[in-house]
């Protein structure tokens, strides 16, 4: 046997046991008795805010500012080896 082995087939059935405990205890639960009250028990909602206007300071086309320029190409020089020659 390995450990891996026993860690499986026994630590790891406490979160089964606990998961057919709680699924037991939801069955056996008796249903609430609604409360009798005048009070239908909704939330009382109140008038959204209005919306925001639009800013004023002029847009810059359909979506925002372009698209950047790419930079420009750079050209890289070769490097040249160096003759040993005296």
């Amino acid at each position: 046997m390995t450990w891996g082995f026993l860690w499986i087939m026994l630590a790891l059935k406490i979160p089964l046991a606990g998961l057919i405990y709680i699924v037991w205890w939801a069955i056996k639960q008796e249903p609430e008795q609604p409360t009798s009250s005048d009070d239908d028990g909704g939330v009382k909602r109140q008038r959204p805010h209005p919306p925001k206007p639009f800013p004023r300071h002029p847009r810059r086309g359909p979506h925002g500012d372009p698209a950047p320029l790419p930079p420009s190409r750079v050209r890289t020089t070769r490097a040249r080896a160096r003759t040993l020659g005296h």
